[in-house]
């Protein structure tokens, strides 16, 4: 292959040094040989005006010398002339020549770098075939990895169809089993009513019976009672006493006999006992602690504490104050039991498969709801840090999830412009609903849903209705959506980094909250109100945590020099004693004005 190459190469230069000279010398050699033709030519005129001289001497002997000699001198002159435009041919030729050496070396010039750009060509060509080498076998590689894939997704493919079909016979086999398990609670419920039926009339005629004999024995009457007997104002005798003749009794000294057990218990069995209204929350629950007596505005930073590896997105307090549940993105959420002034860590739930965006107690305490960047919300138990439910159907990022006043449904928003209606009983998406736009958070009265929106938007759902009522612009997109304590004003912070406070009577912005210094910092940015909804806490993207006086509408205090980054999320707790802020790195901040 070498031997090839420089073969060739030696060919190239023979062939290349051929051309240039060439090229370089035959326009001088064709110029020279047209001179030597014209000299030939000359000495061929020569010639003949010799022998045209020679014959004119011969032919004029005897003329007179002065016309021959003009004759002669006019050949002369002409032959003059004729040389002398030889000469000024050849003159012409010459710098011609100059010209065409000047030009051959100018080629020369062009030549030899058209020559190296072509070297540098031939070196890039090389080059690019080896890369084109490498990018077939890269290409081959794939299309064999493509295959494999293919052949692959062919199984599954099948296995698939073959799991769906299962699927569906499984699913018709548990609807039979299921009309068939109702079918026989209907039989047995009325066997059930039946022997009721039985049971009730039987007591009834036992219960009349009872009477009958009640009424047949006679009232004992104790002399020591005070007992006035009324007459009747007509009667027929007046010692004679008759049934229907009123008495009237006072309270006695001692105590009377109470009546047969039995007869008491035939009179409750009918009319039935009516039992004491009680209420018990699931193990591990603790008890609402309702509107707190006194909200006390924090001004110290009393425990500064890593939460979890990486950004803190979420955080919320339980009803009774007592735990506190944080959300990052390193897929946890993590509880903390808040005893004198300090966060202790109390355990931490795990389940997600991506970040955390939102947190939410139910109104027991006893279950925590949570959304997240996999597309899901997830339900656990507090007690027992157990996952319970995993609600998927979300085709984009589940930025809020919240319980309604119920606790049994569930609502979503998600990055996919949708909210979803769950049902916890059976575990199924009721409704969903076409928002037109990311939602970024949710709260909910009895009836509507709040939501608030990518698109600068707050807008209102009628759960009865399932559809939208109303809707609210505002001026930057909303990040959060908070209600006071008696539900009657909304809270919503947006990137234009105001605050607005919305009536919800009159669906309009009653306050506008802002302050030098606030900036939002991220589309999921929390505010919150107060229990008492007089004050509002925010956090800003220079770390500082602001509270406003609702009243006033002014900042009552400024807390900062705490946080080194952005404040994602912040929780008043609803005793009012604490404020919990959590910032885009792994730190939270208990707040209090002890």
């Amino acid at each position: 292959m070498e031997q090839c190459v420089w073969r060739r190469h030696v060919s190239d230069q023979l062939k290349q040094r051929d051309r240039v000279q060439r090229q370089a010398f035959e326009e001088l050699i064709h110029q020279y040989t047209r001179l030597l033709e014209k000299s030939d030519l000359q000495a061929v005129l020569s010639e003949r005006y010799q022998a045209d001289k020679y014959e004119l001497q011969r032919g004029h002997e005897g003329g007179s010398d002065g016309s021959l000699q003009q004759e002669v001198s006019l050949m002369r002159i002409r032959h003059q002339e004729e040389l002398t435009e030889l000469h000024k041919k050849r003159g012409e030729l010459a710098q011609n020549v100059i010209e065409l050496n000047n030009q051959i070396q100018q080629k020369d010039k062009l030549i030899q770098s058209n020559e190296a750009k072509m070297l540098q060509y031939q070196q890039q060509i090389s080059g690019l075939e080896g890369d084109c080498r490498d990018l077939r076998g890269l290409l081959q590689d794939l299309e064999r990895a493509n295959q494999t894939l293919k052949d692959e997704y062919d199984a599954l493919q099948i296995t698939f169809c073959a799991l769906e079909e299962k699927l569906r016979k499984t699913s018709e086999d548990n609807q039979e089993l299921v009309c068939r398990w109702m079918a026989e609670k209907s039989q047995e419920a009325n066997k059930l009513n039946a022997e009721n039926e039985k049971d009730t009339r039987r007591r009834q005629a036992k219960l009349q019976k009872e009477l009958a004999d009640a009424a047949k024995e006679p009232l004992p009457i104790d002399p020591d009672d005070d007992i006035e007997v009324l007459a009747e104002e007509a009667g027929k005798g007046g010692g004679e006493t008759s049934p229907s003749r009123a008495l009237s009794r006072t309270p006695s000294k001692k105590t009377s006999q109470p009546p047969p057990g039995g007869l008491l218990d035939s009179i409750s069995s009918i009319f039935g006992r009516r039992a004491h209204p009680y209420s018990s929350s699931p193990e591990g629950s603790e008890a609402p602690s309702g509107v707190c007596a006194e909200v006390r505005v924090p001004t110290t930073a009393i425990h500064v504490f890593d939460a979890h590896d990486g950004e803190v997105n979420a955080v919320s307090f339980s009803p009774g104050s007592r735990l506190l549940a944080t959300g990052g993105m390193d897929r946890k959420v993590k509880l903390w039991e808040v005893v004198s002034g300090r966060c202790e860590p109390k355990g931490s739930l795990t389940g997600s498969n991506a970040g955390i965006t939102s947190i939410e107690f139910d109104s027991a305490g006893s279950f925590l709801l949570a959304a997240s960047n996999d597309f899901a919300s997830r339900l656990w138990t507090v007690e027992d840090s157990r996952l319970r439910h995993t609600l998927t159907g979300h085709s984009g990022k589940v930025l809020s999830a919240r319980f309604l006043l119920d606790n049994t449904r569930i609502v979503s928003g998600s990055y996919d412009r949708t909210l979803k209606l769950w049902d916890l009983r059976s575990k199924v998406c009721m409704k969903t609903v076409f928002a037109g736009s990311s939602c970024n958070d949710i709260v909910c009265t009895e009836q509507c849903v709040m939501s608030g929106h990518f698109d600068k938007k707050v807008r209102f759902w009628d759960i009865r209705a399932e559809s939208m009522v109303q809707e609210l612009q505002l001026q930057g997109r909303v990040t959060s959506l908070d209600l006071n304590h008696d539900r009657t004003e909304l809270l919503s912070c947006s990137r234009d980094d105001l605050l607005n406070i919305i009536d919800l009577r009159t669906v309009s912005v009653r306050h506008t909250l802002s302050a030098q210094g606030f900036k939002c910092g991220a589309d999921w940015t929390r505010v919150t109100f107060s229990p008492d909804g007089c004050y509002v806490a925010g956090g800003s993207a220079d770390g500082a945590l602001y509270i406003w006086n609702v009243l006033t509408g002014k900042v009552e205090r400024t807390l900062d020099r705490s946080h080194s980054s952005a404040i994602n999320s912040v929780s008043w707790s609803p005793s009012g004693a604490y404020v919990v802020s959590v910032e885009k790195s792994s730190k939270a901040i208990l707040w209090s004005d002890m």
